[in-house]
């Protein structure tokens, strides 16, 4: 499960820095209508499915909420919420939520990296055609890590050519898995409170709190 919910945040998350050179002029374009978009949004919520392609096949879906740096993610029985500062990850069978502090440089793929649609200099990316995703004609951007000690080769992103938002993609990892991901029922400026991207304990009674700050 901790596999699936990692590679879940890799997947949702790797839109926020200004891109870098070395990269295809076309796919920059196609990100940076992305960025620009997305970052003109005051909130967002999407539902997302992630499938494990490997020895064994399977699929884990979910729903995510940002607000700026803010973020509440939801996978099975694991829930994420982040303030921009802390961030709490309660697992529902355990009764426990661990409490940790969010540093979103130490993040391979967050969140907000997904939905802001521009890549800083950890990544090179080129356009790889075009090809229909969930009924929609999208632009296939490929991205692959500078740094080759990460644990995935490539991360491919499906982006809606008409309103330039991301619709799925693929992430291959070095040991032979590939993880299929979409995203669907996005719904731009929805209302959302700042408290709902923090944990209150009053309202989970019975839950333990590990500090791991």
């Amino acid at each position: 499960m901790k596999k699936i919910l990692s590679v879940a945040i890799a997947a949702l998350c790797l839109m926020t820095q200004p891109a870098m050179a070395q990269n295809d002029a076309k796919a920059k374009g196609i990100l940076e209508a992305v960025s620009t978009k997305i970052n003109g949004l005051k909130s967002l919520k999407a539902n997302f499915a992630l499938t494990m392609q490997g020895k064994t096949k399977e699929t884990k879906k979910g729903s995510i909420s940002m607000k700026g740096p803010k973020f509440r993610m939801t996978l099975d029985k694991t829930e994420i919420i982040c303030d921009g500062k802390t961030q709490w990850t309660y697992m529902k069978d355990a009764k426990e939520v661990q409490v940790s502090t969010y540093n979103p440089a130490e993040q391979t793929l967050s969140p907000t990296k997904l939905f802001s649609g521009s890549y800083d200099k950890e990544y090179t990316y080129k356009h790889a055609g075009t090809r229909a995703v969930n009924g929609k004609n999208c632009d296939i951007v490929e991205m692959t890590p500078i740094n080759k000690g990460k644990q995935f080769s490539k991360v491919e992103l499906a982006i809606d050519s008409k309103t330039s938002t991301i619709v799925g993609g693929n992430v291959w990892e070095k040991n032979g898995n590939k993880y299929q991901y979409t995203i669907s029922n996005f719904t731009p400026n929805p209302a959302v409170a700042d408290s709902y991207f923090t944990f209150d304990k009053a309202k989970y009674p019975g839950v333990e709190v590990v500090d791991l700050r």
